[in-house]
């Protein structure tokens, strides 16, 4: 029986897919996170660790796979948490999706943008949280109007990421041609540095890729579609990542790259003066908006998913058939974060504020997903499954791990913001106890299949 047109329709194609997907993780977080790599990682640990940390993502991405795979559901990651755990789990994921980790990036991005506006306009305090509200409220209405103008703005706004980090790299090249650049150096790993700080940042770059699991309901191809969104955007985002780090590095030294504040402005100075410099700011503000865009069209349909199932919510549960998006979810997603942008304006920093604010519960969250895969290949073997998870359960076990690793080093090593983040999610803790949960969809199979044997039997 077709789809229903008040329900996700499955338009993307394959190059499109993996523009979306790679839309949802690839922006200027490395310009900004390889100064602190480097000052906690030396010699070719540096270059190590951004691949470590871009194979390690592809074997979290492939757990994801699986499971939207087998399980395709606008809600991504919600989809499974409460199919493994029962309703109330996922609400309380779709809740720290919607009030921490998607809204949260949304004001980061939107707090990023505007600091750089401010290198070209005197724009103040004041004037950048104006800024970075207009720039979320004007994405929100460009969601809003239909499904194919988020698809193909995002689209063309990757592309324009890719060609500007393609001048970045162009201008570590041409420092090291020239000769203008520092003697390569190469030694032990910086007194002080922290490998956990490293991976955190790292890990923060390459973030992204579990959101992509909410497009497993739009992909056109429902057996290989999602494994080519999701790991072909990877694997271009490694090689891309590697390529900028090595660009910023050679141009600017190890002991530069490390104490630069700017270190994509700084290397574009040098390479092409005045001109390079006004061109970063403008990718960062592409950048910037590819991935508010990209976080709007995710976490609206997560929300969107989460209501749909809770009867005290479903009138944000709606899809709009006719411009093909969760119009009401997106309002609700956008507003939220505008109000994240205003609280944000208070703090010294609300591009680090905004940092802290996630990543604990971004952690958690992706330990409780590897879990998932784990029961939901015990508890459902008869699903089909197209992608399949090497090594099961090694690698969701040992990357659940992993996870773990990264939310005690996130709560130790983070600022008052992680105890923020953590206070949103107890509130949602009590909000979801307050409702009506959506089914336990595991029981409620269950008692299905019973109820076909037994009738079976009866005969």
């Amino acid at each position: 029986m077709p789809a229903s047109a008040d329900t996700p329709q499955r338009r993307l194609g394959f190059a499109q897919a993996i523009l979306l997907a790679l839309g949802m993780i690839l922006t200027t977080d490395t310009l900004k996170t390889a100064p602190t790599v480097a000052q906690n990682v030396g010699g070719w640990g540096f270059y190590g660790l951004w691949v470590l940390g871009g194979l390690l993502s592809m074997v979290g991405a492939l757990c994801y796979v699986e499971m939207a795979s087998a399980f395709p559901d606008p809600g991504g990651d919600y989809a499974f948490l409460r199919r493994a755990y029962g309703g109330r789990v996922g609400l309380l994921f779709a809740w720290s999706r919607f009030s921490i980790m998607h809204t949260g990036w949304i004001a980061l991005m939107a707090f990023m943008f505007a600091d750089y506006a401010s290198a070209l306009l005197p724009l103040g305090a004041v004037g950048k949280v104006a800024f970075a509200l207009g720039t979320v409220a004007a994405l929100t209405g460009l969601n809003l109007m239909h499904v194919r103008l988020g698809f193909l703005t995002q689209a063309a706004l990757v592309a324009l990421v890719a060609l500007a980090f393609a001048a970045v790299v162009a201008a570590g090249g041409v420092l090291v041609a020239t000769g203008a650049a520092p003697a390569a150096a190469s030694g032990p790993p910086p007194a002080g540095g922290k490998l956990s700080v490293a991976l955190i940042y790292i890990f923060l770059a390459y973030g992204g890729w579990s959101d992509a699991a909410t497009l497993s309901a739009e992909v056109k191809s429902e057996r290989r579609g999602m494994l080519a969104a999701i790991m072909g955007s990877l694997t271009l985002l490694m090689v891309i990542y590697l390529a900028l780090n090595w660009a910023m590095r050679a141009g600017l030294g190890e002991t530069g790259l490390a104490q630069a504040t700017a270190p994509a402005a700084d290397l574009m100075g040098r390479a092409f003066g005045g001109v390079g410099k006004g061109l970063i700011v403008a990718v960062v503000g592409v950048s910037a908006i590819a991935s508010i865009n990209s976080t709007l069209i995710v976490g609206a349909r997560t929300s969107y998913a989460a209501a749909r199932d809770t009867a005290a919510l479903k009138a944000f549960g709606r899809w709009d058939g006719k411009r093909g998006v969760p119009a009401r979810a997106v309002m609700v997603e956008g507003g939220f974060a505008m109000a994240l942008v205003i609280a944000g304006g208070f703090a010294k920093s609300g591009f680090n504020a905004m940092v802290d604010y996630m990543t604990p519960v971004y952690w958690l969250f992706i330990m409780a997903s590897m879990g998932a895969l784990i029961l939901l290949r015990l508890r459902h073997p008869e699903a089909p499954r197209p992608v399949k998870t090497p090594m099961f359960p090694l690698l969701p076990a040992g990357f659940m791990a992993l996870a773990l690793y990264m939310f005690v080093s996130s709560l130790l090593e983070l600022g008052v913001g992680a105890l923020a983040g953590a206070g949103v999610m107890a509130v949602g803790v009590v909000i979801v106890l307050a409702l009506e949960p959506p089914a336990d969809l595991f029981k409620a199979e269950t008692a299905k299949r019973s109820d076909a044997l037994k009738s079976k039997l009866g005969r």
